[in-house]
């Protein structure tokens, strides 16, 4: 006999991240994980060179800094915040606190894959809503809700689609779901979104008894690596999650850097513009050339190749043979996809001059 780990740990699989390598190719135009090319603010890095100093001390626990820099910028209560290594912690916290064996999770079909992990380990039921048009669909979500549906997790907008729930949606999806099922919504990329008819979540968070938010430093703000992100929600359920999560979860350096991001406006709009502009213009350029593009809102794009010797397999080829790395789906995302992320100019010209050549051949 030896040591078993729980079924739903079996359950399983590894999450793999996009790829960051190319054979012969000492430097990559990476494109495969939705990073931010113009990197964090000068502010950010200088904060982050500000605590070195000071590592041999535990970061503040109570992350005050952080949490009253969110507080100021996107106008809620700081008290109501909590940090962590991630926005995937916080969404680990609250399926952890608030699922078991016996309830269901209902998941949108492009929510984040780490749901599906942190799910799947709790042991609880995973109920899958589908989404036909790469889009949220709130009819095949409340198909779905029993008196088992303990959550309901979205990815608003979402992963790899790039698409988005209106705020009317979300509303009406609220509306119906029963008080004791909580609602989360990981907008990572929610920063990126300028359309007068999204809301993060945020709006009915502040006064739902039910309703959690999920950002992140890794997108917008350019912060991946230090792996920070926030969590906004009923103050009895941010409770909760403050009693479970680790004292020191969000490190010195981490907190440092975001809250001197958070506030660097000038910059996020900076970021946000770059990403605006070439998002508008690989979607014009791929259309052009007879692919299919997805409508986005953040700062990457989803094609739909066609069938036949011009498909995504292909396409993803012929990229990483000159250097670039897109983020090719199966059973991740919609078949015969490929998902690129907006990166510097220089990256944005070589995936069109790629594309060209490809769907030329």
């Amino acid at each position: 006999m030896s040591p078993r780990p729980k079924p739903g740990v079996l359950r399983t699989s590894p999450y793999v991240p996009g790829a960051r390598t190319v054979e012969g190719y000492p430097q990559v135009v990476k494109l495969s994980s939705n990073e931010s090319p113009l990197g964090p603010s000068p502010r950010a890095l200088a904060a982050y060179h500000a605590v070195a100093p000071m590592l041999f001390r535990y970061p503040d626990g109570s992350q005050a800094g952080l949490r009253s820099a969110i507080g100021r910028v996107y106008d809620i209560d700081p008290d109501r915040v909590v940090c962590g290594n991630g926005s995937d912690e916080i969404l680990s916290l609250l399926i952890r606190a608030y699922t078991g064996p016996g309830d269901e999770v209902i998941l949108s079909q492009y929510c984040f894959a780490m749901c599906y992990t942190h799910a799947n380990v709790q042991g609880t039921d995973l109920v899958v809503s589908p989404e036909a048009d790469c889009r949220i669909s709130v009819r095949e979500i409340l198909a779905r809700v029993t008196a088992r549906t303990r959550m309901v997790i979205l990815a608003n907008p979402n992963n790899p689609c790039g698409t988005y729930l209106p705020a009317a949606e979300l509303e009406r999806l609220h509306a119906q779901l029963p008080a004791e099922a909580l609602l989360v919504l990981d907008a990572a990329y929610a920063e990126y979104v300028v359309a007068e008819d999204y809301d993060s979540g945020i709006s009915l968070a502040r006064h739902a008894d039910n309703v959690v938010v999920t950002h992140t430093f890794s997108k917008l703000y350019g912060l991946a690596g230090l792996r920070i992100g926030w969590g906004y929600g009923p103050g009895a359920v941010m409770e909760i999650l403050n009693r479970i999560r680790t004292p020191f979860n969000a490190n010195a350096a981490a907190l440092a850097a975001a809250e001197a991001a958070v506030l660097d406006r000038e910059h996020a709009d900076f970021v946000r513009e770059h990403v605006r502009l070439w998002r508008t213009r690989l979607m014009e350029e791929c259309t052009a050339l007879g692919i299919e593009v997805l409508p986005s809102v953040t700062n990457f794009i989803l094609m739909i190749l066609p069938e036949g010797s011009r498909n995504a397999a292909a396409a993803a080829a012929h990229l990483t043979a000159r250097g670039i790395i897109p983020r090719p789906l199966g059973a991740g995302g919609p078949p015969n996809a490929l998902r690129i992320t907006i990166g510097l100019e220089s990256d944005n010209l070589a995936v069109i001059a790629a594309l060209r050549e490809f769907m030329a051949a």
